[in-house]
Order: C-alpha cells, then structure tokens, then sequence
C-alpha cells in the first residue's frame, strides 16, 4: 500500500514544481521532501523524478502516479470529511421494533425524513429476542422491545406503555363473557399472552384463549384485524396496532375497566458511541410514544 504521506508529499511537489516551495507549504524541511520522494520511488521501485540541476521533470511512471495519486488524496480527504461529519439529519439509521409500535411509529419517522432528505431510514419489524442480538451484533442502532432486556450489552430506557385493548367487529357495542364465547377468537403470534394479560385481569372465568373457539389466525400486524372487521371472530392487540388499522369503522376498540399495558424500552448498544442522528432519532422516538 502507498505511504499516503509520502504521495501526498510527491503530488504536492509535482503540482508545485519547487522543492523549496514545496517544503514550505508542507511546513517540510527540503531535504525532507527529498526524503519523502526517494522512499516513494524506493517502495514503487520506479524512478518518478529527473533531477536538472535545482529543477526537475517527471518521468512516464511520474506522470501517470501524479494523476492518479491527486485523484486517490481528494477521495481520501472526502472520506475523512464524510467520517469526521456528523449531522444529525443526514445518514442511514437502523432501526426495529415489534409490529404494533412499528404501525405506530414508521410513518411518523417517515414524516421526518420527508422533511430531512438526507436522512435514511432503514426500519426492521421483528421480535424482542432478534431485536436484542442485532442490537448486541450491532446491526442496528436502535431497538425497541415490549421485556426488559437482561443482555449486558444492551441499555435499556423505558419510554412508553403500550395499552391492550380488545378488538371486536363494529357491529359488538358491549362486552359480556357470553359474548366473546359466541364471537370466537382470532389468533396472532403473541395472542395468547395478550390474551392472558388482559382478559384475565377482566373476566374471572378466563383460564386460557383456547377456551374460545378457534376462527382464524395471522401472522401479519396489519392484517390480524382483517377477520375482526369482516364478523369472524374479536382478538387482543395493543392499542397502536388497533388504532393503526385501515378501516376503523368496520371494528370496535374496547377499553376494559381494568387495564393493561405492556411497556415500551428504547435499547442500545452501551459499547458503540452512536452518531448524532441516532440521539436525535432516540429522542424523537421517545417524543412520537409519548
């Protein structure tokens, strides 16, 4: 690999054509760009200079590093501008969290980049335990999950509560547990927790969602509440992915009288020292669940 510092050196003294010109603008002493430009040719095992007296000329090989070799330092020092550049609106942020805030939260941030264009989003739907060991592998810069993380890697900062709330086809103005026995369930990946958190705390009779019967299942967020709106059956969400469903008034959302939420924590790598844009997403996101 070339010595940058001795290219940077030979580039300058070709530009220039002086040696003791180019000393001074290097802050060099002549001999030591002598130096620089003999270990150059030493190390690329080509002549680059034809000494004339106190002048010189370039050589075939001169002529085509000097090309070249400018070209290499602007994008080394492009380089070093976009590194040491740290905008907090401009670069990709990686994010990912549970389908329901996702439903909540990816369009706000969306919103955001529309006004920041030169900021990226790169938004990830998945569950707490991959969103943990991408932060961990430092795939992402920021996660959010639904269980306090127990990774050591990981920080973790509680900045919202998500409501459960049960989900009922329009027509179902009031809830009994003869009801909901009629109705049926709808299932999802994490049904039978919410299910437990929630109709637990509210009916005295519930032991476990198989006690209703089975009417469908979907694994997709924003298609769980489609068999909901048709009749088919009512189902458990939390709150943003129930009031981020398209056609509001084909469902009706309950509030039990005693509620549940699950929390929300905002989770970091305590090893990696995030860009600008990620504190500021960070804080924005906390902003947006509030």
């Amino acid at each position: 690999m070339i010595n940058q510092t001795w290219l940077k050196t030979f580039c300058t003294l070709a530009d220039i054509g002086h040696f003791t010109q180019t000393a001074e603008k290097l802050f060099m002493t002549q001999s030591g760009v002598s130096q620089h430009i003999k270990k150059l040719e030493k190390q690329l095992d080509c002549q680059l200079l034809v000494r004339e007296g106190k002048s010189f000329s370039l050589t075939n090989k001169g002529q085509e590093l000097k090309q070249k070799g400018q070209v290499l330092l602007r994008n080394a020092e492009k380089l070093e501008a976009l590194i040491k550049q740290d905008d907090p609106y401009k670069g990709i942020i990686k994010i990912a969290s549970p389908g329901s805030v996702g439903l909540s939260l990816y369009p706000k941030l969306l919103t955001l980049q529309q006004t920041h264009p030169d900021l990226c989003i790169d938004y990830a739907f998945a569950p707490n335990n991959r969103i943990e060991q991408d932060l961990v592998d430092n795939q992402l810069d920021l996660g959010l999950i639904t269980q306090l993380s127990n990774k050591s890697d990981l920080v973790c900062e509680k900045v919202a509560e998500e409501p459960l709330v049960l989900v009922t086809p329009a027509t179902v103005k009031s809830i009994s547990w003869q009801g909901l026995l009629t109705l049926g369930f709808i299932a999802h990946p994490d049904a039978a927790q919410h299910g437990k958190q929630l109709l637990r705390a509210n009916f005295p009779q519930f032991e476990h969602v198989e006690q209703f019967q089975h009417k469908g299942f979907s694994n997709q967020i924003s298609l769980i509440l489609e068999p909901v709106s048709k009749g088919l059956g009512f189902t458990v969400l939390p709150l943003f992915a129930a009031s981020a469903y398209h056609a509001q008034q084909s469902i009706q959302i309950h509030n039990l009288p005693i509620p549940v939420s699950e929390n929300l924590y905002l989770c970091v790598n305590r090893h990696v020292v995030n860009a600008s844009r990620a504190k500021i997403i960070q804080s924005k996101i906390s902003d947006f669940l509030a």
